[in-house]
């Protein structure tokens, strides 16, 4: 519940506090004085959208303050807690900020917060209607709507089952479209991977080979020049032709250190190194040898390396930069393979899955529509019944809740995607379900039930429109409902039918009611009057409590249209006597 509303700057609002507690409270003024500003002020609260024109003329910002309590309503304090805010005595303040750039700032409890989050943890709180409310219960969606959340768990739980269920078809039906589609596609990808996979295979590469290949191709083709070089090098070590060799050279090199050896212990290990040396020349000279008589002219093997780097060359040139690379390529390719080749079990998978989904929607459809009958019928009574109490007497509210058959298709096993086969019949359905409700109202004994936007006047909406809130008030309880002028095109004794309704409602809510009729304000338990004024530049209003006394004199001139009438006061304080006496 709202304890204190406080408004800084918003539209002709200079500054005001509104004083709100439990129970019926009322707004009224003259035309252009700023009633619609308490209305704009809680939609600012409420998370609404900003409007820079709403700040004040000259002012830099608009600023609108709540006082909150928070023991009525279920998970609250928790939501402001979890914002970062504090709750303190079970008050908590929401305050939102405009300025004149645009701007907008949001606080919960004394947090800053983003807006989308002040409207998370102020939706609970209140239900505002407005004249366009009026023209929102003419849609299809806003009555079926209204239907389903006065049914209750009875319509919540299978609608929620409903809800996953029909997503997941969606999904389902939506991925078998694209394989279905594109499965030709696959097929060519398939062919293509599949040759290079067996043209690869074909040659069978090994990791690395090509490079081994290229060494050895080197070598056998420079055989004779490999080999000439090595037996000259061999030579130079160790020469079979008595020639000067480096094996002659060390040795001699070695026995000149050795023979001043006593004579100088440094000489002798320079003749020990040499030594080293002269046994290095040796074993290296075997080898080069070893080398040399190892290179053979092979054409035949030659021209096998010739031919395999050539396959393996053909490879690289289509699957990649070296034969690792096509292995790599290979390997990805098997895996898609496998996946392509799939095709037909993902179509057959996905088409049990969809057949298996669309049994189990219907089912649950079926369960739905049945529970939506049931509460259309319990719903239409309880809001004629309102709806005499709100001088239609002899209106007759019905809700249809009906659904539209589709022909049967071709083949079953492949239906449309907006058509489901519920019991025998092949019905459209969509996210909510298969049903199409209407409200229908018959508003005089014996005429036609028409719908809302055929058979109902502005007035009659009104009423039709509260009607239903307050039938709903039990189902979906709200702490706090704003009504902006709902009874526009209402007079006379359905307008104070419209004031004892709202004063009904009112003990179960805080009922906050913008009017211009003197019959609904004079139920109010609180009047709250917007009186305007101006210094010649800038006009200014203020919102003020009124007395017994100053709720006469509003009342009268709302009657009169001017203040100071004998006959409309008189009227006003029977207004007041008959509300007070209901």
């Amino acid at each position: 519940m709202i304890e204190e509303l406080r408004i800084t700057s918003l539209g002709v609002i200079d500054s005001s506090t509104l004083e709100l507690g439990p129970g019926f409270t009322v707004v009224t003024g003259e035309t252009g004085a700023g009633k619609t500003m308490v209305v704009t002020a809680l939609g600012l609260l409420l998370g609404g959208r900003a409007d820079s024109g709403a700040v004040r003329v000259g002012a830099r910002q608009a600023r609108v303050e709540g006082v909150v309590r928070t023991d009525g309503v279920d998970g609250l304090a928790a939501a402001v807690e979890e914002a970062g805010g504090e709750v303190e005595d079970d008050l908590v303040v929401l305050a939102r900020n405009v300025s004149a750039e645009g701007r907008s700032r949001a606080y919960v409890g004394g947090a800053g917060v983003p807006v989308a989050t002040l409207a998370e943890v102020a939706e609970p709180l209140v239900a505002v209607h407005g004249q366009s409310d009026q023209h929102r219960l003419l849609k299809a969606t806003t009555q079926r709507a209204a239907l389903d959340v006065f049914a209750g768990a009875a319509v919540a739980g299978p609608l929620q089952r409903y809800g996953e269920l029909h997503e997941r078809l969606v999904a389902t039906e939506r991925e078998l479209v694209e394989v279905v589609a594109t499965a030709r596609e696959r097929a060519r990808e398939a062919d293509l991977l599949r040759f290079g996979v067996d043209e690869i295979a074909a040659v069978a590469p090994q990791p690395g080979e090509d490079l081994e290949l290229a060494a050895e191709e080197a070598r056998l083709g420079h055989a004779d020049t490999l080999r000439t070089a090595a037996e000259q090098a061999r030579e130079a070590l160790s020469s079979d032709q008595g020639s000067p060799d480096a094996l002659a050279a060390a040795a001699a090199a070695r026995g000149q250190l050795d023979s001043v050896r006593d004579h100088d212990p440094d000489a002798g290990e320079l003749a020990d190194r040499v030594a080293e040396v002269t046994y290095l020349l040796s074993d290296l000279a075997a080898d080069v040898a070893s080398y040399a008589s190892g290179i053979d002219t092979d054409p035949a093997r030659l021209a096998g390396v010739s031919e395999r780097r050539a396959a393996l060359v053909a490879l690289t040139r289509k699957y990649g930069d070296s034969v690792d690379a096509v292995l790599a390529w290979a390997e990805q390719a098997s895996k898609r393979l496998l996946d392509l080749d799939a095709t037909d079990e993902t179509i057959d998978r996905l088409t049990a899955e969809r057949t298996a989904l669309r049994a189990e929607l219907a089912e649950v459809a079926a369960m739905l529509s049945g529970a939506r009958h049931e509460a259309a019928e319990r719903l239409a009574a309880a809001v004629s019944d309102e709806l005499t109490l709100l001088a239609m007497p002899d209106a007759t509210m019905t809700i249809s809740v009906r659904t539209r058959e589709v022909e049967p298709p071709g083949d079953p096993a492949h239906p449309p995607a907006d058509a489901l086969l519920v019991g025998d019949r092949w019905l459209r359905f969509h996210s909510h379900g298969t049903d199409e409700v209407e409200l229908l109202l018959a508003a005089n004994t014996g005429s036609e039930a028409r719908p809302l936007y055929k058979g109902a006047s502005g007035g009659e909406l009104s009423r039709v429109m509260l009607a239903v809130e307050v039938c709903l008030a039990d189902t979906h309880p709200v702490p706090t409902f704003v009504f902006d002028e709902v009874d526009a095109g209402v007079g006379g004794a359905a307008a104070v039918e419209i004031g004892r309704r709202l004063a009904a409602l009112a003990q179960h809510a805080q009922v906050l009611v913008v009017t211009h009729l003197p019959q609904v304000a004079a139920f109010a338990d609180r009047h709250v009057v917007v009186e305007k004024s101006s210094d010649g530049t800038v006009t200014s209003s203020g919102l003020t409590t009124l007395d017994d006394t100053g709720r006469e004199q509003e009342l009268s001139r709302m009657l009169a249209g001017m203040a100071g009438s004998d006959s409309a006061l008189a009227h006003a304080r029977e207004l007041l006597q008959m509300a007070r006496s209901d």
